[in-house]
């Protein structure tokens, strides 16, 4: 087809880039031509799509230094050190990039961001459209809970499965990010214990669960006098995830250079 997208998956190997390389070849509208990995990795050489458990694709799994014909576009799911590589990659051969990696720190975003100014670039700490959707949710609820005159007690606690290694997960920080913008609350506080002291309206909870297999849950929690108003968002499994993902990289390889957000993908 002559408007299919040709997608890189770079992080193709991991739990979530199998789910992504099964979801762009679900559809004809998108396929997958490149399968990257550290150059350590012991599934270099192995067809993607097999490692996908959806049988042979006929793209095998290669090392980012091996990238040589550009996709139109490069999912990136790995860790940040790599996806710092895949980023500069990216920017130098202005193909445009969704990065859904978390844990950057400051610094490291920072180096990420740089990528757009040559390409298109969209940093998700998450794909889910539930989860974006109730991120607009949360932007609103805490709009018109700003001015309560008895104060709002703000407490987000998120589930995921026990080989996760950041906390709290980055979909959190944002959801809290988005709350402090409107709130204004100074102080993120994770998790309490010992003689803690009354609690102040000007911090925001955070309190990280590792559980079994868990792909990912999300409650952001307005407690006031009287009542409670909870936004919670459940993954059922990493599809959520990775058909978000999909969808996005779709939008993101029409477009110029700049920096994009899931808003941007779903028109909020």
């Amino acid at each position: 087809m002559a408007n299919t997208i040709r997608i890189g998956v770079h992080g193709a190997a991991g739990r979530m880039g199998r789910r992504i390389v099964a979801a762009a070849q679900s559809s004809p509208s998108q396929k997958v031509v490149l399968a990257l990995e550290s150059g350590s990795s012991p599934f270099l050489g192995q067809d993607a799509g097999e490692l996908a458990g959806i049988g042979s694709i006929g793209v095998k799994i290669t090392s980012t230094t091996a990238l040589f014909d550009a996709p139109d576009v490069i999912i990136d799911f790995s860790v940040p050190e790599a996806c710092l590589t895949i980023a500069d990659v990216c920017g130098e051969r202005q193909i445009p990039l969704l990065v859904a990696t978390t844990g950057l720190k400051p610094e490291q975003r920072e180096q990420v961001l740089a990528a757009s100014q040559n390409t298109a670039l969209l940093i998700a700490p998450n794909t889910s459209t539930a989860v974006n959707l109730a991120m607009k949710l949360v932007r609103e609820a805490a709009h018109a809970l700003k001015d309560n005159s008895d104060g709002i007690d703000v407490e987000i606690v998120e589930r995921h499965h026990r080989f996760k290694e950041d906390a709290p997960s980055g979909t959190a920080l944002k959801f809290g990010e988005i709350v402090a913008e409107e709130m204004g609350q100074t102080e993120h506080q994770h998790g309490r214990h010992g003689l803690t002291g009354k609690r102040p309206q000007t911090e925001i909870g955070y309190h990280a669960l590792r559980t079994g297999d868990n792909v990912g849950e999300h409650s952001i929690i307005f407690g006031m006098m009287g009542e409670t108003l909870e936004v919670y968002v459940r993954g059922h499994t990493r599809d959520s995830y990775a058909f978000g993902a999909v969808n996005a990289a779709r939008f993101l390889a029409r477009q110029k250079p700049g920096l994009y957000t899931m808003n941007d993908v779903l028109g909020f």
